[in-house]
């Protein structure tokens, strides 16, 4: 068998597209505002608990897709990473649309706590870029039944996206207040 197969080289390049262009899509509708385009849509107030809470059903599905892999349980687990992946696409368009809709909320909270908030918030999005790749290239490991190499990225992947999910719902915590 060839080092590379050729399920793994059919998604090689989207792997590399998909994880430049979703952070720089992201970036840029971060910024957009549809108001200022003349677009009378309502703010999505309502989707900041909405998708926190999504993150911590992705949290949950990841550990129990950790046991069921461990336990045997490999299409049990197979399943449980397609839902997480779908679970973290439905967070990524909330997550933009209320940002499209609404004014950042600046966080309130001062002294230690303030600096603690930002390097959890700065960790979360620096760490929800670097998963894009590490999840897409796992995932096509395991579509390729390259199971070794899947299981080293895995390894490197699982807490990766742990604490993106884990955190997620902690910057959600901390900022509820601050939302007007």
């Amino acid at each position: 068998m060839s080092e590379v197969t050729t399920i793994e080289k059919k998604y090689n390049k989207w792997i590399v597209i998909l994880s430049v262009v979703i952070p720089l899509v992201v970036a840029l509708l971060f910024g957009v505002k549809l108001k200022d385009y003349g677009v009378n849509v309502e703010p999505l107030t309502f989707l900041p608990p909405i998708y926190a809470t999504i993150n911590g059903i992705t949290a949950l599905v990841l550990i129990i897709a950790f046991v069921a892999v461990k336990n045997g349980k490999l299409k049990l687990h197979e399943n449980l990473m397609k839902l997480c992946i779908a679970l973290s696409v439905s967070f990524l368009v909330m997550y933009v649309a209320y940002h499209m809709t609404s004014d950042s909320t600046p966080f309130g909270g001062e002294g230690t706590i303030r600096y603690l908030y930002f390097f959890i918030l700065v960790s979360h999005i620096v760490l929800s870029i670097a998963i894009i790749p590490l999840v897409l290239i796992t995932y096509v490991k395991a579509l390729a039944e390259v199971f070794d190499k899947h299981k080293k990225i895995a390894r490197i992947a699982f807490p990766i996206w742990l604490y993106v999910a884990v955190t997620g719902v902690v910057v959600y915590l901390m900022i509820s207040p601050y939302y007007a």
